[in-house]
């Protein structure tokens, strides 16, 4: 159980400011994640909009934690959970899409594969990697999200952050100081909408890369599987599923935890895993590796909370 802030969950409930979203105590955070794993959030909060969040931050005693999470499929929540509220963007004020042009602004909660059907319609194009990306729009900034050779900082114009005296920015590309999978993002800061670059395609042609992208992911990962995608990051020069191969790790297993045989940079958690179980794998391999070849495997999974 978690090591009381304010008391037990009642008194925490007690003393947050009366908002007009949804307060959920002891929520088992595992089914927000694509892992499965994780204990329970002390206390959920789902703002109905950026001013009932701004209400939040602003009321609320300056003790009490408080930890983002978005779609959850880059994400580890260890078993002990997350003490103080847990802020989730998932109401439909935080899931809009504009389109001005080619630019389209997307609230952060909306999940990136259901930008796909928006962008058919108004025949935009340049972004469909976006849509393959798992999870929601909020967290890719964090990890400059990317694959089929695109990062969102190549198509990235500006986006609207809170920090946690409730005020509102407008942030660009400066700001952020984007490089391979990472960024220079605040912990402070609360995405709130993301600005995109995309260009003027045809809908045929838009539905065809999606389509070319989404039989890649089934033919090389295992999409069908409980797990959070790439789990290092690649090693400037180097892939990390083929550092992990050749140190031996492909089926590698800890309790309901493995290696997947399809992607070895892939963790899969084979239906009874704990959090303990993916984390422990995770750093099996990051020693095995550096074992085999002096180099130092770096988490892409983000991990938090704390341990049972």
């Amino acid at each position: 159980m978690f090591e009381k802030l304010l008391g037990n969950k009642s008194e925490l409930i007690g003393i947050l400011p009366e908002v007009r979203g949804k307060y959920l105590e002891n929520v088992k955070l595992a089914k927000y994640t694509w892992f499965g794993v994780g204990g329970p959030a002390e206390v959920l909060f789902l703002p109905a909009d950026a001013d009932d969040l701004r209400t939040f931050l602003l009321r609320k005693p300056e003790a009490v934690a408080v930890t983002v999470i978005g779609g959850g499929s880059n994400l580890l929540i260890r078993d002990g959970g997350i003490p103080g509220v847990v802020i989730k963007l998932s109401e439909p004020a935080f899931c809009k899409m504009e389109f001005n042009g080619t630019e389209v602004t997307v609230g952060a909660g909306l999940k990136n594969s259901d930008m796909k059907k928006e962008l058919i319609d108004h025949g935009v194009g340049g972004l469909e990697f976006i849509c393959s990306v798992p999870g929601c729009i909020g967290g890719l900034l964090r990890t400059n999200a990317g694959c089929f050779k695109k990062n969102v900082s190549d198509v990235f114009v500006k986006a609207h952050i809170m920090n946690d005296w409730g005020e509102i920015y407008e942030v660009g590309a400066e700001d952020f100081n984007f490089a391979y999978r990472t960024s220079m993002f605040p912990d402070t800061w609360i995405v709130l909408d993301v600005t995109f670059q995309g260009i003027r395609s045809k809908p045929e042609e838009i539905k065809k890369i999606l389509e070319e992208q989404a039989n890649y992911r089934k033919a090389h990962q295992p999409i069908n599987k409980k797990t959070a995608g790439s789990t290092f990051k690649n090693p400037e020069g180097l892939t990390a599923w083929k550092l992990i191969d050749e140190a031996g790790c492909k089926g590698l297993k800890v309790g309901g935890a493995e290696v997947s045989d399809m992607h070895c940079n892939f963790l899969i958690n084979r239906g009874n895993a704990t959090a303990e179980d993916i984390e422990k794998l995770g750093e099996l391999i990051v020693e095995k590796v550096k074992e085999k070849t002096a180099i130092t495997l770096e988490w892409e999974v983000r991990r938090m909370g704390v341990k049972k």
